[in-house]
């Protein structure tokens, strides 16, 4: 399933087996699979536990899983975790309560524990899909968090997410250029010359989703472009 500007109203269903999806991005030869529980997101407790277990399961050793939504306590990064994600992505708690990541880092480790800033108008906002969400400045939000022991943050330009409109490189260049951290691109990355600007920029990743579904990008191809 796949939302746009992340907004649940105008949701789009590719497929009904999660599992059978994760297999076929870990056999394209995918490193990292990045899974979102949207009923987690959107009430703010984790919902999908057994289902992400599955799909962890299904990738295989191979390729690593990071799962985001309603990961809003340490006892939810926990339960993620245990259920076989190599990384737990936390969002709107980490803005809300900074302390919270130190000690997810403290406790699981850097490597393990990924910040997600959902960016609207160069505002970091919690609870990105709701219209209006009160925010802080992109730059300031990833600096207070880097001195909180992130490492690793995913960068979502609402306005473009699920739309297929190519990523906010401003925003990107100007979260990379801080030099704070590992950026992951997110949002409007649909092609292979997308991949390309985004690794340009120095990029540690980028997040695909609609364009896979819908058959506008090879998954294969663009592993073996960044390989």
């Amino acid at each position: 399933m796949r939302l746009a500007e992340g907004d649940f109203a105008r949701e789009t269903v590719y497929a009904s087996d999660p599992a059978g999806v994760a297999r076929a991005f870990a056999a394209a030869g995918a490193r990292w699979i990045h899974i979102v529980d949207l009923d987690g997101a959107r009430d703010g407790a984790r919902r999908q536990t057994e289902v992400i277990a599955k799909i962890v399961a299904a990738a295989g050793e191979g390729t690593a899983c990071e799962v985001a939504g309603g990961l809003r306590d340490e006892d939810a990064v926990s339960a993620a975790l245990d259920a076989g994600a190599a990384r737990a992505v936390v969002g709107t708690a980490a803005l809300r309560e900074p302390a919270l990541v130190e000690r997810l880092v403290a406790r699981f480790g850097p490597e393990r524990i990924a910040v997600a800033l959902d960016v609207r108008d160069g505002m970091a906002v919690g609870q990105g899909w709701v219209p209006g969400a009160a925010g802080v400045p992109v730059e300031l939000a990833l600096a207070a968090l880097v001195d909180r022991g992130a490492r690793t943050f995913i960068v979502t330009a609402i306005e473009r997410d699920g739309l297929l409109t190519g990523p906010n490189l401003d925003l990107l260049r100007l979260a990379v250029d801080l030099g704070r951290g590992e950026i992951v691109a997110s949002a409007g990355v649909s092609s292979l010359a997308d991949i390309s600007a985004v690794r340009a920029l120095g990029c540690a990743g980028a997040i695909v989703g609609r364009a896979i579904y819908e058959g506008r990008l090879d998954l294969a191809e663009a592993i073996r472009l960044t390989a």
